[in-house]
């Protein structure tokens, strides 16, 4: 049997696979949750797993989670850990090549890059078939490139991520900021008659058009997917980028990429569980 967890900045989803099918599942919040001991008890209950597969919303390397802005660690070195303890076979890996794994499969493509816009602003690429991780496995953290300065701090230390601008807790940080209805969605940020609110939603689409162009750019994708919680709950925002990519990319890589919406429920654990069978 095989253990699946996805675990981001909000919730901490799981599901329980043999043979290939799906015998239980759940989801609890990710806030206080520690995942070294979320397993621990989990395996402690359920004997007969034997594989452990981890989509992490942070920077994993060989087994240890090097670092994490949105969740708490409880402990770094959790392969070695876990698997000494319950004699299990533990993989972890960050979660947007997680996502790019399963997209990737779903789409039969060799170049596929995908953007994920939920509690933070992440990208998976996979560039000739081989997933791009880079010599820290921390390549492609599209959230924390320089963007603009902001009155408060990214939780990775810097102040000009532009994950302060295009990502849910961007969003939440901006509404606090200028005194803004926090319950405010993305599309009634737009719609409200409130300058400050306009201004948000304003600097959140051209940031994640500029995130777009970048990612277009420099990995010259076959296929954008663009997906997370944000992006789901507006799916006009496909159109809005789509018609205005042009200013935001390189043109000879706009000819032939297609930006698409992500269709699947959870590809962070879709492609956790894939993680088994992949030695790129």
């Amino acid at each position: 049997m095989q253990l699946g967890i996805d675990i981001g900045g909000t919730y901490l989803r799981y599901e329980i696979k043999h043979h290939g099918d799906s015998v239980k599942k759940g989801m609890l919040k990710s806030a206080g949750t520690g995942l070294c001991s979320f397993i621990e008890s989990f395996l402690e209950k359920e004997k007969n797993i034997t594989t452990v597969c981890i989509s992490y919303a942070g920077q994993v390397r060989d087994g240890v989670i090097m670092g994490a802005p949105h969740i708490e660690i409880d402990r770094h070195h959790i392969k070695a850990y876990i698997e000494n303890k319950f004699n299990v076979i533990l993989y972890i890996e960050n979660d947007l090549n997680c996502v790019v794994l399963a997209e990737a499969a779903s789409c039969r493509s060799k170049d596929v890059c995908a953007i994920y816009v939920g509690t933070g602003l992440g990208l998976g690429v996979i560039s000739d078939a081989v997933l791009l991780r880079g010599h820290e496995h921390i390549a492609a953290e599209l959230g924390h490139i320089p963007y603009k300065e902001t009155p408060f701090r990214c939780a990775c230390g810097k102040s000009n991520c532009i994950e302060l601008f295009a990502s849910g807790s961007g969003l939440a940080a901006w509404k606090k900021y200028y005194g803004v209805d926090p319950d405010l969605s993305l599309q009634a940020l737009s719609q409200v008659q409130d300058e400050k609110a306009k201004r948000i939603y304003e600097a959140f689409i051209e940031a994640l058009l500029h995130a777009a162009g970048t990612t277009i750019t420099l990995f010259n994708p076959e296929i954008l997917i663009l997906g997370g919680g944000i992006m789901k709950g507006n799916e006009a925002l496909e159109d809005l980028i789509t018609s205005k990519i042009k200013a935001y990319a390189m043109p000879l890589s706009l000819q032939h990429v297609k930006i698409k919406i992500s269709q699947k429920k959870n590809a962070a654990l879709e492609g956790a569980f894939l993680l088994k069978d992949y030695h790129g």
